[in-house]
Parts: structure tokens; C-alpha cells; sequence
């Protein structure tokens, strides 16, 4: 039998627009998603809260500082051994660094909202984005 608490993995993700509406994804390095592109984000550490992870997540992961904003929704995704990632998504606005792709990023870009159907996307992240109204 699954323990709830262990197979349950609370996550964060930051929707990040450039002002000329682009949005910022990395291309996962690691399981689960290798291959895939997505929003910037990842685990939740002991002790910390939606926000610092946020911040760190996307630091890690594309070099960049940023703010966090609101809560746009959650979702639920495998992730991998019968775990579940339950992933808490907040905008946030870039406040410095360089973009460049880190920590499990193979690769990070800014993606036009006409580009994101061309790419490999984790299943669900497009219908999530436009049910936010993100694109």
C-alpha cells in the first residue's frame, strides 16, 4: 500500500511572459519529463514555502531572479514509482540574471504562444496554460 504523504510530492512552477508575450520553458534534463518542455519548477524543500521554492526553482534552472506573483492553479502529474507531484503554479515577474539553462535544465528559451504547439510538452501543461488564460 502507497503512504499518502510520501507518494504525494508538493511542487512549484513559475508562468514567466517577457513583455513582448513570450513564455519562458526549460527543456528537462531528468526524470520525470526528460525530453519535454516546461515551466521552470520543482520540488518543494523541508521548510520552505510556495514562494522560496519558486524562487530558487527558477534561479537553479535558468539563472534568473525573480518575484513572485499569484497562484494561477494546480495540477497533478505522474512522477514516476506511483508518485504523484501535486504542482502549485504562480506567475512571477524576472527582476535580474542571465538567462541560461542549469541545475536539471538541459535547455532554457523563451517561446512565442504560436511556438508552444510544435514543441514536446508534459501532457495537460497547453490546456492547463489556456485554462489560466496564460495563452
Amino acid at each position: 500500500m502507497l503512504d499518502a504523504m510520501r507518494d504525494v510530492i508538493p511542487c512549484v512552477g513559475a508562468v514567466i511572459k517577457d513583455g513582448s508575450g513570450r513564455l519562458l520553458l526549460i527543456k528537462r534534463g531528468h526524470d520525470p519529463g526528460a525530453g519535454l518542455w516546461s515551466v521552470p519548477g520543482g520540488r518543494i524543500e523541508a521548510g520552505e514555502t510556495d514562494e522560496q521554492a519558486l524562487v530558487r526553482e527558477v534561479r537553479e534552472e535558468t539563472g534568473l531572479a525573480v518575484t513572485p506573483g499569484r497562484l494561477l492553479g494546480s495540477v497533478r502529474r505522474p512522477g514516476g514509482d506511483g508518485r504523484v507531484l501535486d504542482i502549485r503554479d504562480y506567475t512571477a515577474a524576472v527582476t535580474g540574471g542571465t538567462l541560461a539553462a542549469g541545475d536539471d535544465a538541459a535547455e532554457a528559451r523563451w517561446v512565442s504562444p504560436g511556438e508552444l504547439a510544435g514543441l514536446p510538452l508534459p501532457g495537460g501543461l497547453l490546456e492547463a496554460l489556456a485554462s489560466w488564460g496564460v495563452v
